[in-house]
């Protein structure tokens, strides 16, 4: 069975550009921790945005979808599932919850992942809580529609095992003082990835599980500026990412580097968005135009009018369309969608 063995972290063979990534993401870190505790409002409205970019990226990523105006109803306001996909998303939306709430509680320890397990599927008709009772394969679709096994996870026999050395070694990692905890997550995720410990929704879990340590681990950009949907809006890249470390991962000689480079340039990508998006809506010198401007063009996803009257309460609907139009008309943005969905984008 696959060992898990995380020393080579502590050897100081790691690519200055990691090391240069995770120094970065440390002082904007510190900043927005300060930032914080000053305008604690601001925060707040960022917050509630985010879980509704995060509930739809992450699933998203697995195909699983419903109208803007639903993702809306299910997150901010509890409304019941009303399909399939619908149930998917109001229990990632549950657990994601859980997470925010009840971080510094949770571990990573297998009563804990079982528990997000079950309330992430507990809307729908799948069951979860237990691991995977039969084995299972990851498989990619070519661009002649032919599938393929692209990987063989851990069987389901030795999956019980599997967790259990798993959150032993991360744990054992992580007391580690010559261990960088921010380098050890994606080495866990990417570990858990190749077990494939349940029989549906291992994506939806790594991306929820992603953040639960990272919010234990002090690094909580994630919260009000969208980690899955930075996934999703990469994807391609992730999956390459996922493929190239996953690379004999059986014989336990598979390269970590390419999964942590993907997953701390997306988390840096969250501190940069949340330092640039603060700073336009927390700027008292410059003027409304100035700061609608700056919320769209720093805007890493799409954003709607009405998210940006949400983010900016000062600033009037008639301002926003007024500037919005400017924008479009100057070729500075583009628009995405129509009627209700329509939000607006940097033109690149």
């Amino acid at each position: 069975m696959r060992y898990f063995d995380y020393s080579f972290l502590e050897q100081g063979m790691l690519p200055s550009g990691l090391v240069n990534i995770v120094g970065t993401i440390a002082e904007l870190r510190v900043r927005d921790a300060l930032r914080r505790d000053s305008y604690p409002d601001i925060f707040t409205r960022l917050e509630s945005m985010a879980k509704v970019q995060s509930v739809r990226g992450s699933n998203a990523i697995e195909g699983i979808v419903t109208s803007e105006a639903r993702i809306n109803q299910i997150v901010m306001q509890n409304a019941a599932p009303l399909n399939h996909d619908e149930a998917e998303i109001a229990g990632y939306s549950a657990a994601l919850n859980l997470i925010h709430t009840g971080s510094r509680t949770l571990d990573i320890r297998e009563r804990d992942i079982l528990r997000l397990h079950e309330i992430m599927l507990s809307f729908t008709q799948l069951g979860g809580g237990s691991f995977k009772d039969s084995d299972n394969v990851i498989m990619e679709v070519g661009t002649d529609g032919r599938r393929c096994v692209r990987f063989i996870p851990t069987p389901a026999a030795e999956t019980s095992d599997a967790m259990n050395q798993l959150t032993l070694a991360y744990m054992d990692a992580r007391d580690n003082s010559s261990i960088n905890r921010l380098l050890l997550i994606p080495c866990f995720i990417l570990d858990f990835l190749c077990i494939h410990p349940f029989a549906d929704g291992n994506g939806r879990m790594s991306r929820l599980l992603s953040l639960l340590l990272l919010y234990k681990n002090g690094f909580d950009a994630g919260r009000y500026i969208s980690f899955e949907a930075q996934i999703n809006d990469t994807k391609a890249l992730y999956y390459q990412a996922l493929k190239d470390s996953s690379a004999d991962w059986l014989t336990s000689k598979n390269n970590y580097f390419p999964f942590m480079s993907y997953f701390l340039v997306t988390l840096l990508k969250c501190y940069k968005a949340l330092d640039t998006h603060f700073a336009a809506v927390q700027n008292g010198k410059v003027n409304k135009r100035q700061r609608i401007e700056a919320t769209v063009l720093n805007s890493l996803l799409p954003i709607s009018k009405r998210e940006i009257c949400y983010i900016l309460p000062d600033v009037s609907p008639t301002t926003v369309e007024k500037v919005i139009g400017e924008m479009l008309r100057s070729g500075a943005i583009e628009k995405i969608g129509t009627a209700r969905n329509t939000k607006y984008i940097e033109k690149r």
